[in-house]
């Protein structure tokens, strides 16, 4: 017996760059994932958030454009 299972599909959005870059915490602040800095701080050193497909722990991490961060299955591309 086969089973067949689906997998969502990773939603895509774009985040404007207005300066040379964003710290991490900022980014999620600005696109509504997070209402504190605080908050942004827990979701991110628990291994929650990836940057560049990666997980990253650094809160301060600076984004540039190109960049992108992901989380609960939605991407963030820094243009």
């Amino acid at each position: 017996m086969k089973i067949k299972v689906k997998v969502a599909q990773k939603e895509h959005k774009d985040f404007i760059l207005k300066g040379d870059y964003i710290r991490l915490d900022d980014l999620l602040k600005n696109v509504g994932v997070v209402n504190t800095g605080g908050h942004a701080k827990i979701i991110i050193q628990e291994g929650e958030v990836k940057v560049n497909g990666e997980t990253c722990t650094m809160r301060g991490k600076k984004l540039r454009q190109g960049d992108s961060a992901e989380y609960e299955r939605i991407i963030y591309n820094v243009k």
